[in-house]
């Protein structure tokens, strides 16, 4: 070691170490020495200051060893964040460290109870000597509802007896409302996917949509404590989000037209655009935020993912401040792809246009198996983030085992006899005074579709026309003319407010019935040709029965 690397060394040098003064002497000229006569002196120093080396006889040495052992693990033992308390036989506290004491009275009170029903467990299965030095567990809500969780272990001295009990306390109000928001997730899960499928055959894609808002309200307000949502899908034909669901959202904002963009189109399209959540804890200070209800103060929003696509978004609003966690984002997550799913077996996404002649398809079940294996990996991801909270991972164990009881509720549903227009209809003619030889305009742009409302039509005496897309319909009204036109709103080259407003311009007379298979109306053309005399809306899937009924009656209302 060279001279000057000795000049740094910082010595603590303990009464007068063995080799006298010759030695100290030495190392004064060398390092920087700090002289101290006792023990507690020591202590001290080693508390206010570091030093490289400490010198010391023997003798003195090894108590100061032994007590700056000890004062080290009490000063471990005062800042660890558990309560650590010792109870005697009595029941009062023999000694506590500082978060301990930080505790209220009713808190450390219900701990001396744990440790005194300890005492007496160990009386009764042992008797006054004691076997081993097994812990108990327990729980408690205190008066002010946090919720603590408390190890109580026998202290046993060398002849086998208990002399005190040794006890661990803390906090476990955060892991208890976890523990809530999963058993709400799992719950809310369950709910938004519970579908009778006699009951679910009778309702129309409107219905269908109004009964899942409804669920969503019901299962997520008291989760995510928010004052609105909306629920946008994708269509990845123009990159659009269109709005199907929303509560508590003003008309003005419902009408924006968001894409998913990174720049531009709010949070949402940024969201759908990255596939990431994003919390907005103050909206005033969030250039991306766009208004949304009046008042707002902070935001919430999440992918659906299906399977590995973004298909959507939701979003979550509320009128106080920061009212989202990080916790609130990952269990909103889950459940996102629970909507997802929901949607996607609903037939209401914009980006999958299949089976809207009402059958759920022969391999249903091959397509929710990937999206219910995405939220059995999110649980598991979940479960290795809580490794030692031992309820909150059996609870999400509960959400995988219900995640595939799932799949066998969609085996009833899928099974069940749906009875709408992708029913094959009988060839023979069936006479129908106010069907028969009306001539009638299908503008559909789905083969199947178009190519079944046309045959139950022509078995009822109908003559159809088709077309494949709006710019096709529209050339039609212009060089013939029709009792009716049936028209899907959305199709290439026109929208169905332009056919509808082709066949009014053609002849004001001509009843138009507007389709949609998705539950929603991206141009607004229902409220729009509403205004004006639309006669009907149908929301597919349909069954036939809704399709002559409201044929007939827009047929009936044409005046002589």
């Amino acid at each position: 070691m060279t001279q000057s690397s000795l000049k740094q060394l910082r010595v603590l040098v303990l009464g007068t170490p063995d080799g006298g003064e010759d030695f100290t002497g030495w190392v004064v000229e060398r390092a920087r020495v700090q002289h101290v006569a006792t023990v507690e002196e020591a202590l001290e120093a080693l508390r206010t200051e570091p030093f490289d080396v400490i010198i010391s006889r023997a003798a003195d040495f090894i108590p100061f060893q032994g007590l700056h052992f000890s004062r080290q693990a009490a000063a471990i033992i005062d800042s660890v964040s558990q309560g650590v308390c010792i109870v005697g036989k009595t029941g009062e506290l023999d000694w506590a460290n500082p978060k301990m004491l930080s505790f209220s009275t009713d808190v450390r009170q219900r701990v001396c109870r744990c440790c005194m029903e300890t005492l007496t467990w160990v009386e009764v299965e042992a008797g006054q000597v004691a076997a081993d030095s097994r812990g108990r567990r327990f729980s408690f809500t205190s008066g002010g509802g946090e919720r603590f969780e408390v190890t109580a272990t026998p202290v046993i001295d060398l002849q086998h007896r208990v002399t005190h009990v040794a006890a661990v306390v803390w906090d476990a109000t955060n892991a208890g409302r976890l523990q809530d928001k999963i058993d709400a997730i799992d719950q809310a899960g369950r709910e938004l996917l519970s579908l009778d499928a006699a009951q679910f055959s009778r309702l129309d894609a409107q219905e269908r949509l109004t009964l899942l808002g409804q669920k969503i309200l019901r299962c997520t307000r008291e989760l995510l404590h928010f004052d609105n949502f909306e629920i946008r899908v994708l269509d990845k034909h123009f990159n659009k989000l269109d709005l199907i669901l929303c509560s508590g959202m003003p008309a003005d904002a419902a009408l924006v037209e968001l894409y998913a963009a990174g720049e531009g189109n709010g949070i949402c399209g940024y969201v759908a655009s990255r596939g990431r959540s994003y919390i907005c804890p103050d909206t005033t200070k969030d250039p991306r935020y766009l208004p949304g209800i009046e008042n707002a103060q902070s935001s919430l929003t999440v992918p659906l993912w299906l399977h590995d696509k973004v298909v959507g978004i939701a979003n979550f609003e509320s009128t106080r401040l920061a009212a989202f966690t990080e916790d609130d984002r990952q269990f909103a997550e889950i459940f996102g792809r629970y909507i997802a799913l929901a949607l996607h077996l609903l037939e209401l996404l914009a980006s999958e246009r299949q089976t809207t002649t009402g059958q759920l398809g022969t391999n249903v079940m091959a397509e929710i198996t990937a999206p219910l294996n995405d939220i059995l990996t999110d649980v598991e991801n979940l479960v290795e983030d809580y490794i030692g909270h031992d309820d909150l991972r059996r609870r999400l164990r509960t959400v995988s085992e219900n995640v595939v009881r799932i799949r066998e509720t969609f085996k009833d549903l899928t099974s069940a006899e749906i009875g709408i227009v992708g029913v094959r209809p009988t060839r023979k003619h069936r006479k129908d005074p106010v069907l028969d030889g009306k001539r009638i305009l299908v503008a559909e742009d789905e083969d199947v579709l178009r190519e079944t409302i046309r045959d139950v039509l022509g078995g009822y005496g109908c003559r159809v026309c088709t077309a494949n897309d709006g710019a096709a319909a529209t050339e039609l009204i212009s060089q013939q003319s029709f009792d009716l036109v049936l028209s899907d709103i959305k199709m290439p080259e026109r929208n169905g407010y332009e056919v509808f407003a082709a066949a009014k311009a053609a002849n004001p007379k001509t009843p138009v019935i507007l389709t949609t298979g998705f539950g929603y109306d991206p141009n607004h053309s229902i409220v729009r040709a509403s205004r004006v005399g639309l006669a009907a809306v149908l929301f597919k899937p349909f069954k036939v029965d809704q399709l002559l009924n409201e044929i007939r009656g827009a047929l009936k209302s044409v005046p002589a």
